[in-house]
């Protein structure tokens, strides 16, 4: 059952707008001014806050900024309450914060629509999405009853590459965004002896250059594709305007397009301290993990020194290893280049 706080020196107004909300099955917590709303707030966690604006000892102005400075209620839904309809004050409570305004008197279907249509978009943005543009778009429908992020990728021209072609080199500066439509491209950084190492593998649905854009910096590495590729390029001003829209989009876009950095803290710690054969069987799992699309059997396709890099070992090295993996029949190798898991719990728990 979804908890409501309704905030409300008007004892009439309270009793009538609580009983319209517990009939509609919600758990109502009441407040008869803007301190006890707050304290109430803090104690109870309610998912959604009803609050009047005109009340003694706190407004609803303050109310509203006392939440969101705490860090535990900070992004709880926030709507007015308010008999005020003058555009100014219209204007600052939505530019405190508040994500409706519902004007007095109102009917009990105006109240409970606004109720749960800020309800069903908190849930929506609380599910857990995945990093390509089907939970991007499922966002930005369910904060902006919208989709944007479509129609700017739509909207989009789009460049298509060669098999190893760069799409952008380290220490440039970033001017736009990539979207991968199809093929698949590979980042990584080079030392001073020219040797590489794979930062980030990237396929259909997801995009590509968003860390310097964030950041506001040069590209930390270089972009290449492993395959011919179509990107989507998403001009540097339309990104910007896009995460700028909607607080609530872009704190849920960083946190998405963040969700690789652990996989990737995870995959360099195995690099440093893995021995050789956990190396090979990490980047061989790697591979599955982010290529496979069907429960069918996965082949994996890619050149020995592709592979390496992505182990953080040498050709050499590598070869050997697959060598011996086929030999335990962890692996099978098709046409002296395809790879094949044959035993996928094995290579998961080699000993290191």
């Amino acid at each position: 059952m979804k908890k409501i706080l309704l905030i409300e020196d008007n004892d009439n107004i309270r009793e009538n707008t609580a009983e319209i909300l517990e009939l509609s099955n919600y758990k109502v917590i009441v407040a008869e001014n803007g301190k006890t709303g707050v304290e109430k707030a803090i104690a109870y966690t309610p998912d959604l806050i009803i609050c009047d604006i005109m009340m003694p000892v706190l407004d609803g102005y303050g109310v509203l900024h006392a939440i969101h400075r705490n860090e535990a209620i900070k992004n709880t839904p926030f709507i007015f309450l308010t008999a005020k309809t003058e555009r100014s004050d219209l204007r600052k409570g939505m530019e405190l914060g508040a994500d409706d305004y519902i004007t007095k008197p109102f009917s009990g279907a105006e109240l409970l629509s606004a109720v749960e249509s800020r309800l069903k978009k908190l849930d929506m943005l609380k599910e857990e999405l995945s990093s390509g543009i089907e939970g991007l778009q499922h966002l930005m429908q369910a904060s902006l009853g919208t989709n944007p992020l479509q129609s700017l990728i739509e909207g989009s021209n789009t460049n298509n590459y060669k098999k190893k072609q760069l799409i952008y080199s380290e220490n440039n500066h970033p001017q736009r965004l990539y979207y991968v439509i199809k093929g698949k491209v590979k980042a990584y950084k080079t030392n001073e002896a020219g040797k590489e190492l794979v930062t980030g593998l990237f396929s259909e649905g997801d995009f590509i250059g968003y860390v310097a854009l964030l950041e506001e910096t040069v590209y930390q590495d270089t972009a290449e594709a492993l395959e011919d590729t179509e990107l989507a390029v998403i001009p540097k001003y339309d990104f910007e305007q896009l995460i700028n829209n909607n607080k609530e989009v872009a704190q849920k876009f960083i946190r998405i397009l963040a969700k690789n950095v652990s996989a990737k803290e995870q995959q360099l710690l195995g690099i440093a301290y893995n021995s050789l054969r956990k190396k090979v069987a990490q980047a061989l799992l790697i591979l599955q993990k982010k290529y496979q699309r069907t429960e069918e059997e996965f082949v994996i396709d890619i050149s020995r020194e592709n592979l390496a890099t992505i182990a953080g070992t040498a050709t050499e090295s590598l070869i050997r290893t697959l060598s011996d993996f086929r030999s335990e029949q962890l692996i099978d190798i098709k046409d002296g280049r395809n790879i094949i898991i044959i035993n996928q719990k094995k290579l998961e728990y080699l000993i290191n």
